[in-house]
């Protein structure tokens, strides 16, 4: 049985290849069972997320999620993830989940933003200064190579200033933005990864034509924008797992706001688009992901090498 630790698992997951793996994936399928969420007290969450190809691999991750961590001076989530010979149920590799977890939902999320945003999209606006958070603009600069300028925004002020001086030094063109309303009117991607429960992006606010991803709400609790930034929006979803779990969708179907059907598709179908074919001059698009085992499936096959045994 091989280990790959943290270092081991990032190195194997660059984001341009990482990317096209989940492509790969989204269109080839696998079996994904609806993830297991158990309630542990007060302030912690755990999931059980698996997914196999009968004649492939079997991975299961473990994922536990600490909100209150950030007061702790803790990260808010840890995971690791097993794989499985399918066939045989022989124990292949013990990953690092913190990585898989984190470069993957950055990674699909650039994914669907290289289908849906404008081909003339210049301006990434970060949201949050998380571990998620802080893998995205090299993320959307993968699959998005016309940005030019990214800023950032924290409610913490100095997590923003430290994250966009961090990412200065690998060379991206990132600033730290103060006012979150004057950071999102000027920009042409928001991508917001934070464990908000509190609408932070307004509708009002969007550029028209603008894409919004919604990455970080995962319960019906959860929410990073309101209502009409939703409502008015061509939507998309990771999967439909996102129609029934998502407070960002699910507040704004009880408030008669969107309607169950109103999206447009998942990320599978955005899979089989080119880059940009799925966005529609002057109109909003919005990507709402709450994760799926498939991604981390993709993931973990490419930090093992792609092989089934």
């Amino acid at each position: 049985m091989r280990h790959f630790d943290a270092e081991a698992t990032r190195a194997a997951l660059p984001f341009a290849a990482l990317i096209e793996a989940l492509r790969q994936q989204f269109i080839e399928g696998c079996e994904v069972p609806l993830r297991h969420q158990h309630a542990v007290g007060q302030d912690l969450t755990l999931l059980i997320m698996p997914a196999w190809q009968a004649d492939g691999l079997l991975g299961i991750k473990t994922v536990s999620i600490a909100p209150g961590n950030a007061g702790r001076d803790l990260p808010g989530l840890y995971s690791s993830y097993s794989l499985f010979d399918a066939a045989t149920g022989q124990p292949l590799a013990l990953m690092d989940g913190n990585e898989i977890t984190s470069r993957r939902t950055a990674a699909a999320s650039a994914l669907a933003a290289s289908r849906l945003a404008s081909p003339q999209a210049r301006t990434l606006l970060v949201v949050g200064s998380g571990r998620v958070a802080s893998l995205l603009p090299e993320a959307y600069s993968t699959a998005l190579p016309g940005i030019e300028r990214i800023l950032v925004w924290s409610r913490r002020a100095e997590a923003a200033e430290s994250l966009a001086s961090q990412l200065r030094r690998l060379g991206l063109p990132i600033s730290a933005a103060a006012d979150l309303e004057a950071a999102v009117r000027q920009a042409d991607i928001v991508s917001c990864a934070t464990l908000s429960r509190e609408p932070l992006i307004r509708g009002a606010w969007l550029a028209e034509g603008s894409h919004l991803d919604l990455m970080g709400g995962f319960t019906p609790e959860m929410r990073e924008a309101d209502s009409a930034a939703v409502s008015g929006a061509d939507l998309w979803v990771d999967t439909d797992e996102a129609l029934r779990k998502s407070g960002d969708l699910l507040l704004p179907q009880a408030e008669g706001c969107l309607l169950l059907d109103a999206r447009r598709g998942d990320l599978a179908d955005l899979c089989r688009l080119g880059p940009g074919e799925a966005h529609r001059p002057g109109r909003r698009t919005l990507f709402k992901s709450v994760g799926t085992a498939l991604e981390d499936l993709a993931a973990a096959r490419l930090v093992y090498g792609g092989r089934a045994g």
